[in-house]
């Protein structure tokens, strides 16, 4: 059986990021040990987690902040698409809704602040 530990994603910019994580999205960080770079550790879920890593801008990059949900992302699965929404609005995160599409959940996309796409769904009628 395989199931995803982590995700890592670069970013550039670390404080910044911790904000869009931490306090935005309402992620908890776990300690990291001392890889010899920069970066933070956040749980998702019981036993996930999602890893961020400084790596130089010219190797984090998509190039664009646009929200694209056709490239490369991640997705988190979320209890209620309603205050996913009310949140990230809140917060006033750009965003694109798809609550009716051909899949079998509701999905909103975003990016954090480096371009890192990020979708979030739940099964519809939650």
């Amino acid at each position: 059986m395989l199931l995803i530990h982590h995700v890592s994603i670069c970013v550039t910019d670390l404080t910044r990021a911790r904000r869009f994580y931490g306090d935005v999205l309402g992620l908890r960080e776990v300690p990291r040990p001392d890889l010899g770079f920069p970066g933070a550790w956040y749980a998702v879920g019981e036993s996930q987690e999602l890893h961020l890593i400084v790596h130089p801008p010219s190797k984090t990059m998509r190039g664009t902040p646009e929200i694209d949900g056709r490239d490369g992302h991640f997705a988190f699965r979320v209890s209620s698409y309603e205050e996913t929404l009310a949140r990230l609005r809140q917060q006033n995160v750009p965003l694109i809704e798809s609550p009716r599409n051909k899949t079998p959940w509701a999905q909103i996309y975003v990016t954090d602040p480096d371009g890192n796409v990020i979708e979030f769904n739940v099964e519809r009628g939650t």
